[in-house]
């Protein structure tokens, strides 16, 4: 993990290794293979000419020629006709044979185009999904970096029909930049709301752990007896250390997620890769009760996990954060999570459909 979906020009992205979407011949060719050819220069099409082709879904490794990754990976993906003449599992199969040559040659990082989705005419919206998917299964069981690179503006905007009830959703419940004063005064009372009642659930544990430090304390000696006409005074919090308090009133978010990992029975690893989030965040997470995530990778466990409205709240006021109206980011997130949705990358296919960043990410 993770999967990127980025809009960009494939021979600009950073990877150890880019994929081209080439035809059987390995001959070079237009769109995407012919923008590969073009800025690695004749060298690699020489290369390509003594691997005798390759067959639909299927994929071949060169070097990069003047490019700037270690590799080159030719994967073939069908043409399109119709949907019924096994188009999907070829389309699968070259996903999973150029991850697979990744792999093996020890590359760190792929960047993948939108295979079949140009000239091939897979349609764009079923060619995502596949995408997403393929990869998605793959990067469960391997350590991989992988950017999903669209070009044009069709690629762009892939899945706006798919994903028409989302866009209702959306509709129905933000609370845009530009709302007027009543609007954004309304907003600002609910979340000050919401943040009052957490304080006050804040109060009422310090409020228990007092009572139970104080019933527990061991008496070092009898208190004087109290002046006539006055009451006992209780105990004061200013007599307990300040951290042993605070210490005891709620879970840091690395704390939080690493006791919701457990109990939802699931290694860090298959938690990580759930979330698609890197080793490497997941790392910092572990080693640093107090990191701070970002809202992304909160927001990935979230979803991750499987979390309860409640454990989500919570975990997400651990972090500092909560969901609001006022974000389609945020929005998005909700409605998936209303739905029941654990996978990561289902969402982020709706996230990058709507312009808004990806959950998870490096």
């Amino acid at each position: 993990m993770p999967l990127n979906i980025i809009r960009d020009d494939i021979t600009r992205v950073k990877a150890d290794a880019l994929v081209t979407a080439a035809n059987q011949w390995l001959a070079g060719g237009g769109g995407v293979d012919g923008a590969i050819h073009r800025a690695a220069g004749p060298e690699l099409l020489a290369e390509c000419a003594k691997l005798g082709g390759c067959p639909t879904g299927s994929a071949k490794i060169t070097g990069a020629g003047r490019l700037p990754c270690k590799f080159v990976i030719h994967a073939v993906g069908p043409v399109w006709e119709g949907g019924n003449q096994g188009e999907r599992e070829l389309l699968e199969s070259c996903y999973r044979a150029a991850l697979t040559l990744a792999v093996k040659h020890k590359c760190k990082s792929v960047a993948f185009p939108l295979i079949s989705s140009g000239v091939y005419g897979y349609p764009k919206e079923e060619a995502l999904k596949v995408a997403v998917e393929t990869i998605g299964d793959f990067l469960r069981k391997h350590e991989l970096e992988v950017t999903l690179v669209l070009f044009d503006a069709a690629s762009f905007q892939a899945g706006g029909a798919r994903f028409a009830d989302i866009a209702s959703y959306i509709d129905d419940r933000y609370v845009g930049e530009h709302e007027d004063a009543p609007a954004l005064q309304s907003r600002r009372v609910r979340e000050a709301g919401a943040l009052k009642t957490h304080l006050k659930l804040l109060e009422e544990r310090e409020e228990f752990l007092w009572k139970s430090v104080s019933v527990s304390r061991p008496a070092k000696r009898k208190a004087p007896p109290p002046a006539a006409g006055k009451k006992e005074a209780s105990l004061s919090l200013k007599s307990v250390p300040l951290e042993t308090v605070l210490g005891k009133l709620a879970e840091s978010f690395s704390e939080r997620l690493l006791r919701l990992i457990r109990e939802h029975g699931l290694t860090d690893v298959e938690a990580y890769r759930r979330a698609n989030v890197s080793r490497k965040v997941f790392s910092k997470i572990r080693s640093n009760k107090n990191y701070h995530p970002s809202r992304t990778t909160a927001c990935a466990f979230v979803i991750a996990l499987g979390l309860s409205a409640d454990e989500a709240r919570a975990l997400l006021l651990s972090a500092g954060l909560a969901l609001s109206n006022a974000s389609k980011f945020d929005l998005i997130v909700q409605y998936f999570m209303e739905k029941g949705e654990t996978n990561v990358l289902t969402v982020n296919e709706a996230l990058f459909s709507f312009d808004q960043p990806l959950l998870g990410g490096a």
